[in-house]
């Protein structure tokens, strides 16, 4: 892999799809609002099924910085993993 996990661009098979459902979704939760005036922050994750050798995860947001969404997946894992008094910014 050439890139660090999330710093190569959105994977050519995927990208169209992505921008059309980031923009549905986006729209969808915030309405005509754009920026910091939105309400609600998304991330899409995108991979192939069936693979086992670290197939690369595509993702696209709606302006969410990367160091919440670091966070974010932080504390998710923690909650899946049973450990919910782990307690981050996201």
């Amino acid at each position: 892999m050439t890139e660090r996990l999330g710093d190569g661009p959105i994977s050519q098979q995927y990208r169209e799809q992505m921008n059309a459902i980031a923009s549905v979704l986006d729209e969808t939760f915030n309405g005509e609002a754009r920026g910091a005036a939105r309400s609600t922050g998304f991330v899409l994750l995108v991979f192939p099924f069936g693979t086992a050798d670290g197939a690369r995860c595509n993702f696209i947001s709606n302006g969410a910085n990367r160091k919440d969404v670091v966070a974010l997946m932080r504390e998710m894992i923690a909650r899946f993993e049973g450990q919910p008094e782990i307690k981050g910014t996201a």
